[in-house]
């Protein structure tokens, strides 16, 4: 295990190949939010409980074998965050605030202390931590919290101008382009290329089964969820400086530079917390392996992490 790294000097680990086995028996659960809306949830294994929050463009489903590596040590919870698979749609008004209630019912349902959140889940953990006392451990990978609030509410707006007139294409290529998600060259192209090139990925990808992923159709609204989360976080890291518990900053090094630039800006709001970055891995390091992940480095962390 490296050593406690300093505010500004993240420990680099290197992928391995784990020994811990991907064997665990699932169940599905519900809680009810405060506002009636019902959050469904995985849960495998037994111990203390660990609450799993995914990020933007997935779902629970992304994350069942980095739960399975974990359910020997924990009772592992990994809600669908609503809009999405188990769980119930999203509502107007405040999202973060939404989230944070569906968070409170999970914790108060399971017990659980400890939470881990990738991307705007990462940001929706760090909110529960600050705002719960009884969250002793947050570990947060890669929050995509960015310096300018103006220009992570202009990015909100233009996607939810282009999704209000049915330019699906547009949206979506507006959310790539602003998450910095898919190769660079892709993100290049003209806009009007890019739209076409992902509304024909979309036709292909329905005429696969899916299974229990859900397809980037049925993702895409949900994007706004996510961008409003960024949109209101963003620009005003202080409101993380009151985190009671401990906090763990992980990211992967082939992530993109404003990933890393948001890690290094709450290393400096939360000087105790301890910083990790996974050698040659990316911000989809915890997704199941047939989803481009590679979820074993990033157990192995969380065992560390929540096990002391």
């Amino acid at each position: 295990m490296s050593s406690q790294p300093t505010a500004t000097q993240a420990a680099h680990v290197s992928p391995t190949t784990s020994p811990l086995p991907f064997a665990a028996t699932e169940s599905r659960e519900t809680v009810t939010s405060r506002d009636g809306t019902e959050i469904g949830y995985r849960r495998f294994g037994s111990g203390p409980a660990l609450v799993l929050l995914h990020g933007s463009a997935s779902s629970s489903a992304h994350h069942v074998e980095l739960a399975g590596l974990l359910a020997d040590a924990f009772s592992v919870i990994v809600p669908d965050r609503r809009g999405r698979g188990l769980s119930g749609p999203s509502r107007p008004g405040d999202v973060l605030a939404q989230q944070l209630d569906d968070v409170t019912a999970l914790v108060d349902a399971t017990g659980a202390t400890s939470l881990w959140g990738l991307s705007s889940g990462a940001i929706v953990a760090l909110e529960a931590a600050s705002a719960m006392s009884r969250i002793r451990r947050v570990a947060a990978f890669e929050p995509p919290l960015v310096r300018d609030h103006a220009a992570a509410a202009e990015l909100l707006a233009t996607y939810d101008d282009e999704m209000a007139r049915g330019r699906i294409g547009d949206a979506m290529v507006t959310a790539m382009r602003g998450a910095e998600m898919g190769p660079g060259w892709f993100r290049a192209l003209p806009k009007t290329l890019t739209s076409r090139l992902v509304l024909a990925g979309m036709r292909q990808e329905a005429k696969v089964p899916a299974g229990e992923y859900p397809t980037m159709r049925e993702l895409a609204p949900t994007l706004h969820d996510d961008f409003a989360i960024v949109a209101t976080a963003s620009g005003d890291l202080d409101r993380y400086r009151s985190i009671p518990g401990d906090v763990l900053l992980m990211g992967g090094s082939r992530s993109p530079a404003f990933l890393k630039r948001a890690l290094d800006d709450l290393a400096a709001v939360l000087p105790a917390a301890r910083r990790v970055e996974l050698a040659g891995l990316d911000h989809a390091a915890s997704w199941n392996r047939d989803r481009g992940g590679n979820p074993e480095p990033v157990a192995i962390e969380l065992r560390t992490f929540f096990g002391r």
